[in-house]
């Protein structure tokens, strides 16, 4: 009777203890968190751009021919400045009514038709020339020359394994100053930071002549900062 006594004091006692512990961790982790940037300058390799026109008439139709007949210049005076065919897409078309307001109500007065391009310039050289053709062609809304580069994983490669061996330094530098021993990785994060900066050209609200006799602008790539962050967190006794 005794030893049924203390059995079922045991079995009562682990399953209160079993109990007790229920959502937490077997034990408490002890952890530091070390961050790391790499920073990689580079020269951009392309450059992007949005060019359209906004062409207004009585008719739709009237419009859209007005507003066609200029983009298919446009477009195939890009392919004469050496454009391929993928570099270029319609960003956007857009047609809306237009009212004249009166105290007797809205009165229709005719249509706008929009359209825009979205050109990838993969020879800069030639941004100046794709950017004069504004001035050509009297487009009223060029929004933008963005450069970057095409291929930036491997400058982002380049910065994450910079600021891995930043991370790297920094917990053996902790450990010794610590007196702490790190045993694992637990988590490892990592975000990046882009630093691109466009460029805007507002071409709409200018008279037609001074249009006519703007020159192409001149334009300089400079250079783009690849950045990436990484957080390491490490068990630690």
């Amino acid at each position: 009777m005794a030893y049924v006594i203390v059995l079922l004091g045991t079995v009562i006692r682990n399953n209160l203890q079993k109990y007790y512990t229920i959502g937490y961790a077997d034990r408490q982790e002890r952890t530091i968190v070390v961050s790391g940037q790499g920073k990689v300058t580079a020269t951009p390799d392309i450059a992007i751009t949005d060019m359209g026109l906004t062409s207004d008439a009585a008719t739709v139709s009237e419009a859209q021919k007005k507003n066609t007949d200029t983009m298919n210049q446009v477009i195939a005076k890009l392919k004469t400045l050496g454009i391929a065919d993928k570099d270029i897409k319609t960003a956007s078309y857009n047609i809306y009514p237009q009212y004249d307001y009166t105290d007797k109500g809205s009165v229709l007065k005719g249509y706008q038709v929009s359209q825009s391009l979205e050109i990838k310039i993969r020879d800069l050289t030639k941004a100046n020339e794709v950017l004069a053709l504004a001035g050509e062609f009297n487009l009223n809304n060029v929004s933008g020359l963005q450069f970057t580069i095409d291929d930036k994983e491997v400058y982002v490669a380049e910065a994450r394994q910079m600021a891995i061996q930043k991370v790297a330094q920094k917990a053996k530098d902790l450990s010794q100053a610590l007196g702490v021993k790190i045993v694992a990785i637990v988590s490892y994060n990592e975000y990046s930071n882009d630093t691109a900066t466009p460029m805007y050209y507002g071409m709409g609200g200018l008279a037609d002549s001074a249009k006519a006799v703007m020159p192409a602008p001149q334009v300089q790539a400079g250079s783009n900062d690849v950045v990436l962050n990484v957080d390491v967190t490490f068990e630690i006794r």
